[in-house]
């Protein structure tokens, strides 16, 4: 019975310390997925201030297409 609780002991340690791992990894994912989607915005803002400067009226992705 002693050796079955120190198993059962053992398990949980290891599984705590793979949940303790497994967050840090998710933690910095979710900082990178921060960084990575204020840098997309960021493109696109200037991809936008540089479709305006170069031509009038509405950004392209906003006109229909010249057949409709």
């Amino acid at each position: 019975m002693r050796e079955q609780l120190t198993r059962l002991e053992e398990h949980t340690s290891h599984q705590a310390a793979t949940l303790e791992e497994l967050s840090a990894v998710v933690a910095e994912q979710a900082k990178a997925i921060d960084r990575l989607e204020r840098r997309v915005r960021l493109l696109m803002e200037r991809a936008a201030r540089m479709e305006a400067d170069e031509m009038p009226g509405a950004p392209i992705a906003d006109q229909k297409p010249p057949h409709w």
